[in-house]
Formats: C-alpha cells, sequence, structure tokens
C-alpha cells in the first residue's frame, strides 16, 4: 500500500478531494494522512498530490505486517505473557526482571 502524508492545509484539502473522487482506491483514511491500494492508478494519485504540494506530501511504501516471519518467537511470547500478567499495573520492565522474557533495553537496541 502507498502511505500519504499530509503537511499543510492545502495538502489535507486536496488529499480529502482525491479520496472522496476516488474511493475505489482508497483503502483507508486518517485525517491528514491516507492508505492508497498499491495500483498504478494508487501510485498516479500520491504523485499528483506531491507534483502539487511539494514537501508538504509524504509517500511512503507500506507492507502488511507479518508478526510470525518479523518478530523473534521470545517477542511474541513476552507480549503474549505481559497482556496475561497478574497485576495490570506492573510495567513491563518489573515484569520482565527475573524472567526469560528479553529485557526492554534489549529489546529497544533490536532492529526486526
Amino acid at each position: 500500500m502507498l502511505l500519504i502524508v499530509t503537511y499543510s492545509r492545502g495538502a489535507r484539502q486536496t488529499l480529502r478531494n482525491v479520496c472522496s473522487t476516488h474511493g475505489e482506491t482508497v483503502v483507508r483514511r486518517f485525517g491528514r494522512a491516507a492508505l492508497l491500494a498499491e495500483t498504478e492508478f494508487g501510485a498516479l494519485l500520491a504523485l499528483r498530490l506531491r507534483e502539487k504540494h511539494g514537501g508538504d506530501v509524504q509517500i511512503e511504501h507500506t507492507e502488511p505486517f507479518n508478526e510470525f516471519a518479523a518478530v523473534p518467537a521470545a517477542v511474541r511470547d513476552a507480549a503474549a505473557a505481559y497482556e496475561n500478567r497478574d497485576a495490570q499495573s506492573t510495567p513491563y520492565a518489573k515484569f520482565a526482571t527475573g524472567t526469560d522474557h528479553p529485557a526492554p533495553c534489549d529489546l529497544r537496541d533490536s532492529d526486526l
């Protein structure tokens, strides 16, 4: 999909117009941002926005997040265990201490 983010009033207005006119190409709309279908028409609309508004339009290529392919099992297990913890007010750092779950600092320093 193509993620379109706008940073000016004019660009947002044009994005709204594009979304209302070409609803079949819009996957989802988030106010000042929208996801467009990954088609040549979606690319045309995105590039048209950038051509008209320059740097006020950011275009990103997104991929669906496959947690089983991208995230190690230890992180998935830690997320599940943390969401099923007994005390909901326990911060993750305290929860992970003394367990096999990864520490927050290790998670922050590791790229996916």
